[in-house]
């Protein structure tokens, strides 16, 4: 079937994209849409032909069309790539945000875009769903949905209908529907007026049927009001129940429902993740009409992820597989990670025969990492799923910024550059307190020539036309803090202790200060990213933690000042023996992940 691509939608995608015009001037090119899954780039002497599947595929094409010169064909491996952007951990991206996201998507060959929102969403006869919390209206969504439907993406609710409400329980009302911590209470006539507005709100909202329902991660599920009220019940036919209410309800807008899977395994082992026997299995009564996502972010073993699939087969043929796509822990990303665990992911879907995969961005503890921080990742991953044809340039075209220069971010991490290990050591040595210390046995002076290295690496990005370069300002602030403050709590510590008045001299007359001017210029570069993506709210928590670090810079320096002057004659922080970080017990630096701002910024309670 021949497509010429009619000119309204040429001159929408050429006004969206500059970077496309001069492939449409060289020579005509003829689409053709066909059942492939995929795309076919065929050159002619006076014409270009693309046989595409969908948009998106068609789109990719035209990419693809920016660096080859050869005929091309690309097939997907699955059905349906998408990604999942967290709207719920205080960064609200905004509607614009969503829409340049949107492209990129589109032209990498993503097929759906998921939107995680616990209370992000406006949701009707519930005004205090989503209050100051920068959440959607449905005419935000119905915008962005009709966008989203011009580049072949279909924009798909993830919500919450069991757990992970945690917002809410601030308020009396929502107390009602609470069974314990975050979990809603089954069988309580509150939880399910909610559950009705919520879905009567996605049926106005959405022009998709497909929504995830969330269910993960209730541990505590029936030992708290539930337990009070009926004693205790088998848990996960307690889960059944209410899985069965939620279909219910859901079915009344025709809706198709995805579930993560984690506590059918959980409820059904006592805890485990998903390594069953075959006695418990048989205990579980998954149903068919519910997809069932299997998430798995922690592994570069094809084998581990193989074995997990198999187990979800015995519970159900309706199986999908969500990776990760590492922005959740800090403000760098973990790109080169998320690549080789997603790799291997996709072999072990590809052998199992799963034809839908996901990638979950995630914001734990504030999401301070840009959404665009994860598109090297998101690149990498798509090219695996069409079989590695498009070159890396196109990513350069596509973003304005080069695939290597991109990757450099993950090393401001420090021991990460082989991509196989992870750590937030950027955030943790952020944060970790001067005189405390409690991270400073892991900090070593050798890490901040590794992440000055990055400087040289990002330094041209400032000078491109990328409309992306305001987050390597941002990654190079939160460099020239760290190479000052990373190992300086050691410094004041051994400073003190062998009472060296020079050391402590220039670090009270020095250091500090230009630290505190550090920590300010980050501020603002990371403010400055934080409003051009998000909405408003949210960002008055990091202003508490930038503008604590600053004061407690300054407390820091005014302490030593008064020891220096002998008003004080010791420093209790310092007087206290430091012991190595043990938080965990393993304590190696290229593994060690700790993301509670809370726990890493002092030992006393927040």
């Amino acid at each position: 079937m021949e497509d010429m691509l009619d000119k309204q939608n040429l001159q929408f995608l050429l006004e969206e994209n500059h970077w496309l015009q001069p492939y449409f001037n060289q020579k005509k090119i003829i689409f053709k849409q066909d059942k492939i899954n995929g795309y076919q780039i065929h050159f002619y002497h006076d014409e270009t032909e693309i046989v595409y599947s969908s948009i998106s595929q068609r789109n990719r094409a035209l990419l693809s069309l920016t660096t080859t010169k050869h005929d091309e064909t690309e097939t997907s491996v699955v059905k349906d790539l998408g990604v999942m952007v967290d709207c719920s951990r205080n960064a609200v991206p905004k509607i614009s945000t969503l829409k340049k996201f949107v492209r990129y998507l589109s032209f990498m060959g993503y097929t759906f875009l998921g939107l995680y929102m616990e209370d992000t969403l406006k949701i009707d006869g519930e005004p205090y769903i989503g209050y100051q919390r920068g959440a959607y209206t449905v005419e935000d969504i119905q915008e962005l949905d009709t966008y989203a439907q011009q580049y072949g993406i279909e924009l798909r609710p993830y919500v919450q209908t069991l757990a992970h409400l945690n917002q809410i329980v601030r308020y009396e009302e929502y107390q009602k529907m609470i069974d314990v911590d975050d979990i809603l209470l089954v069988g309580s006539t509150r939880t399910y007026t909610y559950l009705e507005n919520l879905f009567r709100t996605l049926d106005k909202a959405f022009h998709s049927r497909k929504v995830n329902i969330g269910m993960d991660e209730a541990f505590m599920l029936g030992l708290g009001k539930y337990l009070n009220e009926h004693g205790y019940q088998n848990r996960l036919e307690i889960m059944n129940q209410h899985l069965q209410t939620v279909r219910e309800i859901a079915s009344k807008y025709n809706f198709e429902l995805q579930m993560w899977s984690d506590m059918f395994f959980r409820l059904a082992a006592n805890g485990s993740y998903y390594n069953l026997s075959q006695e418990q299995i048989q205990k579980i009564k998954a149903p068919e009409d519910v997809n069932l996502a299997y998430w798995d972010y922690y592994s570069t073993d094809v084998q581990h992820y193989a074995d997990n699939l198999k187990q979800h087969k015995k519970l159900s043929q309706n199986i999908s597989f969500v990776g990760g796509a590492w922005k959740w822990t800090g403000f760098i990303p973990h790109n080169r990670y998320s690549i080789h665990a997603c790799k291997a992911a996709i072999q072990a879907c590809v052998e199992n025969h799963i034809d839908e995969i996901t990638f979950a961005a995630w914001g734990d503890d504030g999401a301070e990492t840009s959404l665009f921080a994860i598109l090297p990742a998101l690149f990498v991953n798509a090219n695996e799923i069409y079989g590695n044809r498009m070159s890396e340039k196109c990513f350069e075209v596509l973003t304005g910024i080069s695939l290597d220069t991109f990757l450099s971010i993950d090393e401001v991490n420090p021991c990460t550059k082989d991509g196989f290990t992870h750590n937030n050591a950027s955030k943790y040595f952020l944060y970790n307190d001067l005189l405390q210390g409690a991270f400073d046995s892991v900090a070593k002076a050798e890490m901040i020539d590794e992440i000055q290295s990055v400087l040289p690496k990002i330094s041209n990005v400032s000078n491109t036309t990328s409309d992306l370069s305001y987050y390597f300002d941002t990654v190079k602030a939160l460099i020239e803090v760290l190479e000052i403050k990373l190992n300086l709590g050691n410094e004041i510590y051994h400073a003190y202790k062998q009472n060296d008045l020079q050391a402590l001299n220039k670090i009270v007359n020095q250091i500090l200060p230009e630290l505190v001017k550090r920590i300010e210029t980050f501020y603002n570069a990371f403010k400055h990213q934080w409003y051009l993506e998000n909405h408003n709210q949210g960002f008055e928590v990091q202003a508490v933690r930038l503008g604590g670090l600053k004061q407690r810079v300054i407390d820091v320096r005014e302490q030593l000042l008064a020891y220096q002057k002998g008003e004080v004659t010791k420093i209790d922080e310092l007087e206290e023996k430091h012991l190595d970080f043990h938080y965990f017990d393993d304590s190696s630096i290229e593994r060690l992940n700790y993301n509670l701002w809370s726990h890493i910024v002092s030992t006393s309670k927040l």
